[in-house]
């Protein structure tokens, strides 16, 4: 049966109402529709501000103060972040302190770690069982839990975090700006991302394509603070080059 698209645009919005996040590979087989048939219909969408576009498929609309849960960004541009983080691991030397802060990005490097004297200092609670399992030697900071993002915040982390010195650190960014720089939704968040990168003498951001162009709540650091890993051309990427690094991760 052909659809409307009127009947389409309330089947996604229904999907969206019930999971928060969908891809444009589930709406072709859910609505029996071509892909470009449903990308002019998130572009629609997205214009009413009904719903939100990202690198894949299309998300609620959020203000710049919420953020997305830890179960909501694991489902996002799962095989982006794979490339991304298995660079990102290669970049770690035997000997290096590394500081991997709470994101999903950086939970999937640990996989891809093959050093082991290293050591890994981490706010993420998810992180740290898998940095045990790979037999890596590991702190994590002490402080608030913060539910939804599976992080360790508050003044007593970033205590934990201020008499750390790392080689390199390795963080995730909601939003990545030619003008506004590196952004997050928590200010708790942001001054522990903040702190690691001047604790650090290389630091690195890892952001998928959909991160960038992307304004959060708060500034994090101006580009120029640290390198970016992503896993697409970047729009404007001449422009960012003149600000910082950026390399562009082809194949896994």
């Amino acid at each position: 049966m052909i659809l409307l698209t009127e009947q389409r645009h309330k089947i996604i919005l229904d999907e969206l109402e019930k999971k928060g996040i969908v891809k444009i590979n589930d709406l072709v087989k859910l609505l029996n529709t071509s892909e470009s048939t449903i990308r002019r219909d998130l572009v629609y969408l997205d214009s009413i501000n009904a719903v939100r576009r990202i690198h894949g498929g299309a998300e609620i609309p959020k203000g710049k103060f919420i953020e997305p849960s830890y179960l909501e960004k694991e489902i996002r541009n799962v095989e982006e972040k794979r490339k991304i983080a298995k660079f990102a691991a290669s970049l770690i030397n035997e000997g290096d302190c590394v500081y991997l802060d709470a994101g999903t990005s950086t939970f999937e490097m640990i996989q891809y770690i093959n050093k082991k004297e290293i050591i890994i200092v981490t706010n993420g609670l998810k992180h740290i069982n898998a940095i045990i399992e790979n037999n890596i030697n590991g702190y994590i900071l002490g402080g608030k839990v913060k539910n939804r993002t599976r992080a360790v915040i508050g003044s007593d982390a970033l205590r934990s975090l201020e008499k750390f010195r790392f080689d390199k650190c390795f963080l995730g960014m909601n939003g990545v700006h030619l003008e506004y720089g590196f952004t997050t939704p928590d200010s708790e968040e942001a001054i522990l991302k903040k702190t690691a990168i001047k604790h650090s003498r290389c630091s690195y951001i890892l952001a998928d394509g959909s991160k960038f162009g992307e304004v959060s709540f708060v500034k994090v650091a101006d580009l120029k603070e640290a390198s970016i890993i992503t896993d697409s051309e970047v729009e404007d990427c001449e422009m960012y080059l003149e600000k910082t690094k950026i390399k562009v991760v082809k194949n896994l």
